[in-house]
């Protein structure tokens, strides 16, 4: 059943949105209700990564609202946005490549001052990817590309929120890593983090999803339950390869 306007975490209503004077977002609307997994697909380009930028505060809406949990988070920054609840796992990881693998995830609860909860979270974090736990004092630099994309993850998970954002965790992993971390994102949404999640792999992405869109050159075209989504024509034959 779809979700009303009344109990969604997240919504976005009308988001115009772009870099410097380019326009990449137009009258963007969408929603994210509490403990789901919902994906957005579309081709290179079509503004998959901007709505997220635009969610955590990178990326600055022109037009619309943005709203989490009641609150408007239009001219928020982007720490004060993580301090609402949402963390943001950019593409390309941004890991912190000459910090150890213990520091980038303590910089992941920067804002917390709760040094118990920080403890039980990082245990947490190291039993949900066992490798970072042997990894604990490396250079993150010198991490394996999955390895850095589960420490991406596990360092936004130290935020401890409530909304997760993910831009593309598959890209450049093999198939059979692919295969872990997405069986990790269905986990943690298990555990009770709403997740909003940005993949090539349409594939992978709608297995787990519960809901997606599809955007084209910034603007949403389809939105359906993910079941419907993979059984679509369109979505087959532009994403799936029917």
């Amino acid at each position: 059943m779809r979700r009303t306007w009344a109990d969604g975490m997240l919504r976005l209503e009308k988001i115009q949105a772009g870099y410097g004077r380019t326009p990449c977002l137009f009258d963007v609307s969408l929603e994210v209700g509490e403990r789901e997994i919902v994906a957005l697909l579309g081709a290179n380009g079509a503004g998959k990564s901007t709505i997220l930028k635009t969610i955590s505060g990178v990326v600055t809406a022109r037009a619309g609202m943005v709203e989490f949990q009641g609150h408007r988070l239009n001219g928020c920054a982007p720490h004060a946005i993580v301090g609402l609840g949402i963390s943001h796992v950019p593409e390309g990881r941004r890991i912190l490549p000459r910090l150890t693998v213990a520091e980038n995830l303590e910089l992941g609860a920067y804002l917390r001052s709760d040094r118990t909860g920080i403890q039980q979270d990082l245990d947490r974090v190291l039993a949900l990817f066992p490798i970072l736990a042997e990894r604990q004092g490396q250079l993150a630099g010198t991490l394996s590309g999955g390895e850095q994309q589960m420490l991406a993850i596990g360092r936004g998970l130290m935020a401890r929120p409530k909304l997760l954002l993910l831009d593309e965790p598959s890209l450049g992993l093999a198939p059979k890593l692919v295969e872990t971390v997405f069986a990790t994102i269905q986990h943690i949404n298990q555990e009770g983090v709403t997740i909003l999640l940005v993949e090539q792999n349409a594939y992978q992405a709608l297995r787990i999803a519960h809901r997606g869109y599809v955007l084209e050159t910034g603007r949403i075209v389809l939105a359906d339950t993910a079941v419907n989504l993979a059984k679509n024509s369109s979505v087959q034959a532009a994403y799936l390869g029917g």
